[in-house]
């Protein structure tokens, strides 16, 4: 089966082409990033005005790089949340429209699910069960995989996500937006032991994330204790050096979150996902704790990191070879987090 994905959860606007729930015929992603730069995060307006305007160049590019036409899709797949409500009404709206022009099955596709699914567009394919960790700009959550459709949430964060933590102190290290890439390339001349950043790990047996604190200690080590975000940094202060602080704190915090949760589970079996699992640091320690512990840990292909449309086609593949429609009432769920 030959499937069309559509994804506009937040601020790219992506098309894919996947035939067999694995094969990835194209996948076109068109970003509004630099749009939203000036604003050191992502403006929903903005970026539902730029879905509208990408979202059927995207698809129809999509098509022609895949070398198919409506005639050879079996199907159609959306991502139907979580995310910005108005950029997935997008997105839902042109899937709806070219299912019924085009007489195609169409079927949502939970956002974070897609995510975890990625993990299985590898060779060789992740097998069930497997825990994964969802990390990006908007989610940081653990999750336990007994099958294509059953996921459970064994932890999420209580305040900020992992990719929102580097894009704030990103901003206050006067580094550019998004946080994550710049401070991983700021890191790369700085000393990870230069300051102790707290790692926030909760209550013993938690596997909740919290980095809002571990956020305002780097403001407070950059420009003073209870100092304004706006406040001068302090005399001496090196950007690298707090960049790879920083960024070694946080992957101290998943990579434990991780191990805690393999061993109370006994899953030999991992997948980091999600935009952060990007972050060069984050896969050497991940991998280097998965050698030592005996665990096989899976990053999908960068391109599958950020969001995209690949996975959810792939994800979709699986509803429709069973025969599932959500038919022409399906809608938009901004909701992060289902069990």
């Amino acid at each position: 089966m030959i499937v069309l994905g559509i994804e506009s959860s937040c601020d790219e606007t992506s098309a894919a082409v996947v035939a067999d729930g694995r094969t990835i015929l194209s996948n076109v992603v068109a970003s509004s990033i630099d749009r939203h730069a000036r604003y050191g995060g992502v403006v929903p307006e903005i970026a539902c005005r730029a879905h509208v305007e990408s979202i059927l160049p995207v698809i129809d590019q999509a098509l022609s790089e895949a070398g198919v036409t409506r005639e050879d899709l079996g199907g159609i797949a959306v991502t139907c949340g979580p995310g910005l409500i108005g950029a997935l009404l997008v997105g839902v709206a042109a899937a709806k429209s070219l299912a019924w022009s085009w007489g195609l099955p169409l079927v949502g596709v939970h956002h974070i699910e897609g995510h975890i699914h990625a993990a299985r567009m590898v060779d060789p394919p992740l097998e069930y069960p497997y825990l994964s960790l969802v990390a990006s700009g908007g989610h940081t959550a653990l999750y336990r995989s007994d099958a294509v459709d059953t996921h459970v949430v064994l932890g999420s964060t209580t305040d900020d996500a992992a990719g929102e933590a580097f894009d704030k102190v990103a901003s206050i290290l006067g580094l550019s937006y998004p946080g994550g890439p710049s401070i991983e390339r700021a890191a790369r001349e700085g000393d990870s032991t230069a300051i102790a950043f707290p790692r926030t790990l909760l209550a013993a047996d938690s596997l909740d994330f919290s980095f809002s604190g571990m956020k305002t200690a780097a403001l407070y080590a950059c420009k003073g204790q209870n100092a304004r975000r706006d406040a001068p940094m302090l005399p001496g202060v090196r950007v690298p050096d707090v960049a790879a602080s920083f960024q070694q704190a946080v992957v101290d915090v998943l990579v434990q979150k991780a191990a805690h949760a393999t061993e109370r589970f006994g899953i030999p079996r991992f997948a980091v996902v999600g935009g952060v699992a990007a972050n060069g640091r984050l896969r050497e320690c991940f991998e280097a704790w998965g050698a030592g512990a005996g665990v096989r840990v899976v990053f999908p292909p960068m391109a599958l990191c950020t969001d995209n449309a690949a996975m959810i086609a792939g994800l979709g593949e699986h509803r429709l070879a069973r025969g599932e429609s959500d038919g022409l009432s399906l809608d938009a769920d901004p909701r992060p987090i289902r069990a």
